[in-house]
């Protein structure tokens, strides 16, 4: 019996409950075997056969198969946020909220699964640009605007010194990854990530808006 089929054999699950299981089944079996084989070479019968379920919940759930690695890559990318949400919080500052997130972000992104996962969505994006450009959108909402939100609330309360909030988070991307992701990509990581080095490199942005050292009222 595989882990999805124990899990919906388990009492009192709801319907709900039970299609949450069924997705998360489908969606770890796609992400092991798109990591493995390279998502050209599965069939999404390769992904029931180890999932359990139908290729008609493969259908209903997620489209197709570039759904149901849309799907997969944006799981990845709501574990990249878990972090954010624990720093707003626990009361610090905008500043040490942003140097934190850059650390823990920076640590996120260059992990061998999601540098995987990068390699997965270029291919992609070359034989598909509308894959590449929701993929893009995507991380525009769940990242760059996310960031913007918050500088524009930290501006609202005298925290920060931000008129343009949507291209101040970009730049604060662009700095924090600066050209990283390809390095990885390319088998040439640097030695050591140092959280003072990512610190140090974020220093002259927080300055430049005024986020302040101070806790939110």
């Amino acid at each position: 019996m595989n882990a999805e089929a124990e899990q919906l054999d388990a009492p009192r699950l709801t319907q709900d409950e039970r299609r949450s299981v069924r997705r998360q089944a489908i969606l770890d079996a796609a992400e092991a075997l798109f990591l493995e084989h390279g998502y050209p070479s599965i069939s999404l019968n390769a992904i029931v056969q180890r999932s359990g379920g139908s290729l008609a919940t493969i259908y209903q759930m997620f489209g197709n198969k570039q759904g149901l690695l849309r799907a997969v890559v944006d799981r990845s990318n709501d574990e990249g946020l878990k972090d954010l949400d624990t720093l707003l919080a626990s009361g610090l500052s905008p500043r040490r909220i942003l140097e934190e997130f850059a650390v823990s972000y920076l640590a996120f992104t260059t992990t061998p699964r999601k540098i995987a996962f990068m390699r997965l969505v270029i291919t992609e994006s070359l034989n598909d640009p509308d894959f590449g450009e929701a993929f893009d959108r995507d991380m525009q909402v769940k990242y760059v605007s996310r960031i913007a939100g918050l500088f524009e609330s930290w501006n609202a309360r005298g925290l920060a010194r931000i008129d343009r909030p949507q291209q101040t988070a970009e730049l604060y991307f662009a700095l924090l990854l600066c050209n990283l992701p390809i390095r990885f990509m390319l088998g040439r990581p640097p030695e050591k990530l140092l959280r003072e080095d990512t610190i140090w490199r974020l220093a002259g942005f927080l300055d430049r808006f005024g986020m302040k050292d101070e806790t939110p009222a």
